[in-house]
Order: structure tokens, then sequence, then C-alpha cells
């Protein structure tokens, strides 16, 4: 059975871990939430973390490597639940709608960390994180694409690039200090055109 009984020196063998990886991801996403990718140095991390720089990189490989960490877990807990909002069967402007309604209220919800961080990180200076950010986006966007071609093939792109695109003004807005109200009357008016390209 293996213990911790003091070494030879009289300290105990082996290093505790001194933060939590869970934790520390999550608290790396406030901050990136709230300063944006390019805003966050790795010094800025370490200490938000209470870690030096050589466990930061033995943790994570470097601030893109957990900048993806960071994302896979956006998406699963904080994401749109677009598999809810965009069911089978449902009509593709009223699931749209409601689409941009919800990313409204979201990106909005907390003014310290406001806009979509998936969304904000496709325009940051690093290659490896705006790729990763990227690849979050695009298959948001294909399985917007995907929904509105079950039923309406020949629109499906113009209106997936409409949808994606308010998205991203949805969240700059939402950084500019726009709140939830401002944000839903802007996804409310553009429901009227969604339903004047999708009559049915």
């Amino acid at each position: 059975m293996a213990t911790n009984s003091p070494s030879s020196t009289g300290r105990p063998r082996g290093r505790p871990r001194r933060f939590d990886p869970d934790q520390a991801v999550a608290t790396a996403q406030r901050l990136f939430h709230a300063r944006g990718y390019d805003a966050v140095s790795v010094a800025d991390l370490t200490q938000a973390l209470g870690i030096n720089p050589p466990s930061f990189y033995a943790a994570f490989g470097s601030k893109a490597g957990l900048y993806a960490r960071i994302l896979c877990r956006y998406s699963t807990a904080e994401g749109l639940p677009l598999a809810e909002i965009l069911r089978p069967g449902r009509p593709v402007a009223e699931a749209l709608t409601a689409l941009l309604e919800e990313s409204a209220l979201r990106y909005a919800a907390d003014p310290a960390a406001a806009g979509c961080l998936a969304i904000e990180g496709t325009r940051c200076n690093d290659p490896e994180a705006r790729q990763a950010a990227r690849a979050l986006t695009a298959a948001g966007e294909d399985t917007i694409r995907r929904f509105i071609a079950a039923t309406h093939p020949d629109e499906a792109e113009r209106l997936a690039d409409y949808v994606v695109t308010l998205m991203a003004g949805l969240s700059t807005k939402a950084r500019e200090g726009h709140g939830p109200d401002r944000l839903l009357a802007t996804a409310r008016l553009a429901a009227s055109a969604l339903k004047d390209a999708l009559p049915a």
C-alpha cells in the first residue's frame, strides 16, 4: 500500500497538486470571456490560477491549448442548445427566430463577460486559438445550415449566412454594452425578414 511517509530529508514523498484542473479551466474561461483572448497573458493566467509558468505549461501546453479546452467546456456547458432549438419538425422561421432571441439573451446575460466566447475568439491574433474558435463556430453554422436544408434546401446557404451574421453582430453589440432588451429588439426585427423569406 502506497503511503506519503516522509523521505530521508523529512519532506513527504510526491508533490501534491496545487490546483484543480477543472476549476482552473473555469477560472480561465471567465478571464478570457471578460477581457478577450488577446488581452489575457500567460502571466495573468498563472496569477489567477495560483501556479507558476512551468506548472501552467505542464498542465495545458500553451495558452492556446488552455483556450481549446475552455471552448470544449463552453460549448458543452454554456453554449447555445442548438439541438433543442433546431429540433426536427419545428418550422424553420420559428426556430431561427428562437435561436436569435436566445443568442441575444445569453450574450447580454453577464455584462462582465458579454458576447459569445467562441465568436469573439474567431477574431483573435493567435492563429492556433483562432482556428480552435473557428472550428467550433463552423460546426454551429453547419448545424444551422443542415436544419434549414432539411425542408428548404434552396434557401439553406442564404439563410444560414444571414442568421450567423446576425449572431456575430449580436455578440459584438453585447461586448459594446447593449443590453438584452436592445439585442432582443434586433433579433425580433430579423424575425420579420425570416418570416417573409419562409412564409410556410
